[in-house]
């Protein structure tokens, strides 16, 4: 990991990336995503049946619920609950499901910076893993500017003390459009452009790790026939 001017965005690292998929019995599909020594564990229900004052006639609800490491959910949660929420609906099909549900379970592991972002990337490996219809897949990722103006990808939750503005996006693989974020500080316009570009990069890496991941997991299963 290593701060840059931005002027090089081919120059944006990220912490070592890793995962595991279907580590949970009873969900349709599961996954654990690693960013350095931040972790999350991921669980996905559905499609199945939805509570009729919760169905939409024309497409699946997607719900969220996030679980804190300690204690019990509080504004916080609800904030990553919704983020994580816009990120996965986005690239589902829900309209192949109507009146039905999928339901998305993220459990906190261990935050060392990027949390929102590798809640998101746990999510959509284990969409992934249950088989959910997507027409593409999402990542995310958190990029900041520190007080003297460099940046800098997957700052840890020591660096982010130093953030004059941190930003945490995620991106469709299709387009690379961004399909969700949150910002926290402030920053001139050409200035949030480059922590754009960098979110974009970082993304990159995180779904040529998906292919990785994917690869790995489909070469294990045709061992195992």
């Amino acid at each position: 990991m290593a701060s840059t001017n931005c002027d090089n965005l081919s120059a944006v690292e990220i912490r070592s990336l890793g995962s595991s998929q279907s580590c949970l019995s009873r969900p349709d599909g599961s996954a654990v995503f690693t960013q350095g020594d931040t972790s999350v564990m991921a669980a996905v229900y559905g499609p199945g049946d939805v509570r009729p004052s919760k169905a939409l006639m024309d497409k699946a609800t997607v719900s969220v619920v996030y679980k804190p490491k300690v204690g019990l959910a509080g504004v916080r949660e609800k904030a990553l609950e919704r983020m994580i929420r816009n990120s996965c609906e986005t690239v589902i099909l829900t309209t192949l499901f109507p009146r039905s549900s999928v339901d998305i379970i993220v459990q906190e592991v261990q935050d060392a910076g990027a949390l929102l972002a590798c809640s998101i990337n746990a999510a959509c490996l284990a969409m992934i893993n249950a088989g959910i219809p997507m027409k593409c897949t999402v990542a995310a990722s958190c990029c900041m500017m520190g007080k003297d103006g460099d940046f800098l990808a997957d700052p840890t939750k020591q660096q982010l003390k130093d953030a004059e503005c941190v930003l945490t996006a995620a991106v469709d693989s299709g387009a690379h459009n961004l399909v969700a974020s949150t910002m926290q500080g402030s920053c001139s316009v050409e200035q949030y452009h480059k922590l754009v570009g960098m979110v974009q990069k970082a993304c990159e890496k995180v779904f040529d790790f998906y292919r990785e991941a994917m690869e790995r997991t489909l070469s294990k299963s045709g061992t195992n026939r």
